[in-house]
């Protein structure tokens, strides 16, 4: 990954599952030497994770906008912050006319409402010339269905990234999503344990295979070491932009995709 992170003060939401896209994020961040605070919803889990990499962990439900402000403040430190990424998400599955629209709202309190508290609150604290990654999903491009809230709710994510990259330019500070494509993480070991399941999302990959954690944590150290990038919403996903999703009945009878893990 290669990038030197010393000095650097780095908060990541979402990395409570050791083989989620989140904690990978962290452990890279970790690696090249920025100084880490973990968080999620998860408590139990984030103290052991924290101490594998040597990092800062704080408690922090992502729709909750108290508990966002709080984690940006503890975050930053007295040092102010240099990276902040929001890994968090919570997927609803479910089409537009079945769905409970109580479930729609907490899907966009979650996967939109969250990431704008997320970004409000860390650029307040942080350094110029900093960068926010937020995790949004290729879903939000191309249509897979039964997601639309979900979906809805990255999309408007990405729309706010192209209006927080004008406002905080003048500041040096870069603000960009990444738009996973189907990724082999901890939340998603069940559906990609179903027989044949990965080789169905794998064949419209160009590069051959679905994504892993770490493939997304390449990105955001690419994005966090200084990239001259800002506004982007960037697909990460092996060249799945030029094929297609899978459809539903092309999957084995029951089966549900996953992106993001609530964390």
């Amino acid at each position: 990954m290669g990038s030197d992170l010393k000095g650097k003060n780095a908060v990541v939401l979402g990395a409570s599952a050791e083989g989620g896209t989140g904690f990978a994020i962290a452990r890279a961040l970790a690696g090249a030497g920025a100084d880490v605070t973990i968080a999620a919803r998860s408590v139990d889990k984030l103290e052991p994770l924290a101490a594998k990499i040597g990092a800062r962990w704080f408690a922090c439900d992502a729709s909750n906008a108290n508990q966002i402000a709080q984690l940006a403040e503890f975050g930053a430190d007295a040092a102010g912050l240099d990276i902040a990424v929001n890994a968090a998400a919570l997927p609803v599955i479910g089409g537009i006319a079945d769905l409970d629209f109580a479930q729609v709202e907490r899907a966009i309190q979650v996967n939109y409402y969250g990431m704008a508290h997320f970004l409000r609150e860390t650029t307040a604290r942080m350094n110029d010339g900093g960068s926010v990654v937020l995790i949004s999903s290729y879903s939000a491009v191309q249509p897979i269905h039964p997601h639309f809230a979900y979906a809805c709710a990255k999309a408007a994510t990405d729309c706010l990234v192209r209006y927080a990259a004008l406002e905080y330019g003048p500041r040096g500070i870069r603000v960009n999503s990444i738009q996973p494509g189907p990724i082999k993480s901890d939340l998603a070991k069940d559906l990609f344990a179903i027989p044949g399941v990965e080789d169905i999302y794998a064949r419209e990959i160009p590069l051959g295979r679905v994504g892993h954690p770490d493939d997304y944590a390449d990105a955001v150290m690419w994005l966090a070491g200084g990239a001259f990038v800002t506004g982007l919403n960037i697909p990460v996903n092996g060249g799945n932009q030029l094929t297609r999703m899978p459809r539903v009945d092309e999957l084995p009878m029951g089966t549900a995709s996953y992106e993001g893990d609530y964390s």
